[in-house]
């Protein structure tokens, strides 16, 4: 009876908010028309309260040691979903009024990495029962850099374009170094116990 029951930590929660604000997102932009333009602002504050999210889980992940097998699936599969629909939602939009958009070409930097970590990722956890998805520091500016290039969008600043190219070779780099990872541990030892 004194069994101490484990429910989801707060970090969790946090990740699945994030996951469950990406269709609220998508639907402000898929409405969006120049004559409703809150609904550009609307988008923006889904968008930030995601980012703030964001920071909030990995924060207390560490701090309260809410560190989880689940967490670490949850976390940058919250970030995959809603950077990878922001960005191809958004880019269909073309009526923003500075006419500021994401170049095509990041669009398809973004999902290509997105997909082939993803995919090599199940290849690893298939073949040596490993999840690589933890972020590293090159993920992490990544990420920081695709944010603000949405939030930049929403707002329509003029220098957009001066940090779409930072967000690519940042996404670029980091999914070269996912590769160089999962290379690493997909052709290292096996770490499975043989019995």
């Amino acid at each position: 009876m004194s069994a101490k029951k484990e429910g989801m930590s707060f970090a969790n929660k946090v990740s699945i908010f994030r996951i469950i604000s990406v269709p609220f997102f998508v639907t402000t932009i898929l409405y969006y028309q120049p004559s409703k333009d809150y609904l550009r602002f609307t988008a923006l504050f889904i968008f930030a309260l995601a980012v703030f999210s964001d920071a909030l889980d990995g924060f207390l992940a560490r701090v309260m040691h809410q560190t989880t097998k689940a967490g670490k699936i949850l976390d940058p599969l919250a970030d995959k979903l809603l950077l990878s629909c922001a960005f191809i939602f958004i880019y269909l939009k073309d009526n923003f009024p500075s006419g500021l958009n994401v170049p095509l070409w990041l669009v398809i930097i973004v999902l290509s990495r997105d997909l082939i970590i993803f995919m090599g990722a199940a290849v690893i956890y298939v073949i040596k029962n490993e999840l690589i998805l933890t972020p590293s520091k090159w993920g992490k500016w990544t990420t920081l850099f695709q944010m603000l290039t949405i939030i930049f969008v929403l707002l329509q600043v003029k220098f957009l374009m001066a940090t779409a190219v930072l967000a690519s070779v940042f996404t670029v780099f980091s999914g070269l170094d996912y590769m160089k990872k999962g290379l690493k541990v997909l052709y290292g030892p096996d770490t499975r116990n043989n019995h």
